[in-house]
C-alpha cells in the first residue's frame, strides 16, 4: 500500500470539530479515510506532481453533516402515483383517473400527489372517487399530503380521513409503495443524492413498526454498492406496539458503517400553540395544562423494556412538563457512574425549566433541536402569538443557549419532510433567530455560535448515531466524510450567511456531490 495521499485539500477555513477554532490548512484524504490533516502550508512530501492538491481558497472545509430526524417515507408521498397538478376542475380530475385506472381491476391501490386544495376536502370529490372505484383505494394528497382526497374503500382500508392524514395516520398505506420497488429504488437514489448536495453524509431514519418492507431496501442498497448515506434507522410504534424481537433482529442484520439498527422513537405531547404542548403551569387565561391526553405510564413501561434489552430511545418533548415528565422516565434507566448507559435522546426540546436541563445534563442525554423551525412563522407568529398563549415563558422557547450552557450535546435534526436540511441555513436561524421575514431577532440571547452549530451537524449528530469514534472530525483515522463551501462560514455575516453553498460533498474518500455537475 502507498504511504502516500490520494488528494489534498487545502483552505484557509478548516474546521475539524477538535480545536472549535477554524485555522489554514490541509487535510490529505487516502482511499476511504483522512491519511492526515495539518495546520499551515502544504508539506513538500506531498507536492511532487503526484498527488492531487485542490486549493478551495477560503472556502470551509469540515466534517460530513448528520441529521439526526429524518422520514424517507413521508418525504416520498410528495412524489407518490400520478401528478394531479395540471388538474383544474372535477371534470380534468376525472378525466385523469379514469384514464390511469383503465385495465387495472387488481391493484392494490391507486395514488396521486400534488392535488390542487381547493378539490380536497370536498364531499363531491369523494363521491366522484367512490363511483370511480369500490374496489380499488384512491388517495389523493395535495402538495405536502397535509390533506388529500379520497374514496370510501381508502378510507375503510387504511383507516384515516382527508383531514386527519398525518404521518402516523398513514402507516396501512406503507406496505404498499414501500414494496413498490420501480418507485421506491428512484426515490431513495433520489433522496440521498439531494441529502449530499446539502452535505448531508449521514441520518438516522425513523421509520414506523417494522419498516414495512424498507429495510429490504436498504440492504439491497448496501450489498451493490448504491449508498452514498449512511443510515442508522428507528422503529417508532405506531400500528403495534413495540417490537423488541424486531429490534434484537434488525440489531443483529445490520451492523455496518452505513447501515445501523439505531433503536426506537415516540410521540408524546403536541403543539404548544394548538394547546396540545404539555406544560407544567397552566396556558396563559385557563386552567388547561394539556389538551391531549398522554399514557406516560405506557412511555415509561416502553422506554424501561428497551433501556433493559440494550436498546436507544428519543421522545419528543415540546412543552416543559412533557420535557419533566420524561426525564421522570429516563432516571428511571440503566446508569454507569451515574449517566445513561443507553445513549437515550429528546428531540424537539421546544420548552424546558432551567431545573430540568440540569437533570438533563447530568443524565447525559443528548438533545435533538430544530434551529430552521424559525422559518416556518413570522417574529409576530413566533413572539406574540406565543406570548398569548404561555405569556412570559415565551422568552425561554428554544432555547438552545441554556442547553448548550448546561454542556447538553445538541444534535442537528430537521424533521424531514418537515424541513430540508441546510446547514447555512441553519446557521442563520440557529446563531441568528431571525423569523421568516429576516428582520427582528426573535430571544437573540437564546442563539448559538457559529462553531457548535458546527458541533451540532458534525461530532454531536454522529455521536447520536454512535459513530464519533469514525465520523464527526477531522482527524487522521476517520473517514473521509468531508464537506466543502464556497465561502468562510466564520467571516460571512449571519444575516448573508444563506447565501453560501455546498460546492462538494465526500462520503468515504469518494465524491458524491460536486457543484460542477450542475
Amino acid at each position: 500500500m502507498r504511504n502516500r495521499a490520494d488528494e489534498i485539500l487545502v483552505s484557509t477555513c478548516i474546521y475539524d470539530s477538535v480545536s472549535k477554532v477554524p485555522f489554514y490548512g490541509y487535510v490529505a484524504v487516502k482511499g476511504d479515510s483522512i491519511f492526515e490533516i495539518g495546520k499551515g502550508d502544504v508539506p513538500e512530501k506531498y507536492k511532487n506532481g503526484e498527488i492531487k492538491i485542490t486549493n478551495y481558497g477560503n472556502g470551509t472545509i469540515c466534517a460530513g453533516f448528520g441529521d439526526t430526524h429524518t422520514f424517507f417515507t413521508g418525504f416520498i408521498i410528495d412524489h407518490l402515483g400520478i401528478d394531479l397538478s395540471a388538474a383544474e376542475d372535477l371534470e380534468e380530475l376525472r378525466a385523469v383517473l379514469e384514464n390511469e385506472l383503465l385495465g387495472k381491476r387488481n391493484d392494490k391501490a391507486l395514488f396521486g400527489n400534488h392535488l390542487k386544495e381547493k378539490l380536497a376536502l370536498q364531499e363531491a370529490t369523494e363521491n366522484m372517487l367512490s363511483e370511480l372505484s369500490s374496489q380499488i383505494p384512491i388517495v389523493l394528497f395535495v402538495p405536502g399530503h397535509g390533506s388529500c382526497a379520497m374514496n370510501q374503500k381508502a378510507r375503510n382500508q387504511f383507516g384515516f380521513t382527508p383531514d386527519t392524514c398525518y404521518a402516523e395516520a398513514l402507516y396501512k398505506m406503507m406496505g404498499i409503495y414501500l414494496n413498490d420497488r420501480d418507485f421506491v429504488d428512484k426515490e431513495l437514489e433520489a433522496y440521498m443524492h439531494m441529502l449530499n448536495t446539502h452535505g448531508i453524509t449521514s441520518v438516522k431514519e425513523m421509520g414506523f413498526d417494522n419498516f414495512y418492507g424498507f429495510t429490504d431496501v436498504l440492504r439491497d442498497f448496501e450489498k451493490k454498492g448504491k449508498l452514498s448515506l449512511r443510515i442508522s434507522f428507528m422503529s417508532q410504534p405506531v400500528g403495534e406496539e413495540i417490537n423488541i424481537s424486531y429490534g434484537k433482529k434488525m440489531r443483529e442484520c445490520f451492523q455496518s458503517e452505513f447501515l445501523q439498527f439505531a433503536g426506537y422513537n415516540q410521540m408524546t405531547d403536541g403543539l404548544i400553540i394548538n394547546r396540545q404542548g404539555h406544560l407544567k403551569e397552566p396556558y396563559e387565561g385557563t386552567d388547561v395544562i394539556c389538551e391531549k391526553k398522554i399514557d406516560y405510564k405506557r412511555l415509561e413501561e416502553d422506554v424501561l423494556e428497551a433501556d433493559r434489552n440494550g436498546f436507544r430511545f428519543t421522545l419528543h418533548s415540546e412543552g416543559d412538563g412533557a420535557f419533566c415528565e420524561i426525564l421522570n422516565i429516563l432516571e428511571k434507566c440503566q446508569k454507569e457512574n451515574g449517566i445513561l448507559k443507553n445513549r437515550h435522546g429528546i428531540t424537539d426540546i421546544e420548552l424546558a425549566e432551567e431545573e430540568d436541563i440540569k437533570r438533563m445534563a447530568q443524565l447525559s442525554a443528548f438533545g435533538e433541536i430544530y434551529a430552521q423551525v424559525y422559518c416556518l412563522d413570522t417574529y409576530k407568529g413566533w413572539v406574540d402569538a406565543y406570548r398569548e398563549v404561555i405569556g412570559e415563558r415565551q422568552k425561554r422557547y428554544l432555547n438552545f443557549r441554556k442547553l448548550a450552557d448546561y454542556g447538553i450535546r445538541l444534535c442537528g435534526a430537521t424533521d424531514l419532510p418537515m424541513m430540508i436540511p441546510d446547514i447555512p441555513e441553519a446557521v442563520y436561524y440557529g446563531c441568528g433567530n431571525y423569523s421568516c421575514e429576516g428582520s427582528d431577532r426573535i430571544n437573540p440571547e437564546n442563539a448559538l455560535t457559529v462553531s457548535e452549530m458546527l458541533d451540532v451537524w458534525t461530532i454531536n449528530s454522529q455521536y447520536a448515531m454512535e459513530r464519533e469514534n469514525i465520523l464527526g472530525t477531522l482527524e487522521a483515522g476517520k473517514r473521509a466524510d468531508i464537506v466543502i463551501f464556497d465561502n468562510d462560514l466564520f467571516q460571512v455575516p449571519v444575516e448573508r450567511i444563506r447565501e453560501v453553498k455546498v460546492q462538494r460533498t465526500m462520503v468515504n474518500g469518494r465524491e458524491v456531490y460536486s457543484r460542477e455537475e450542475r
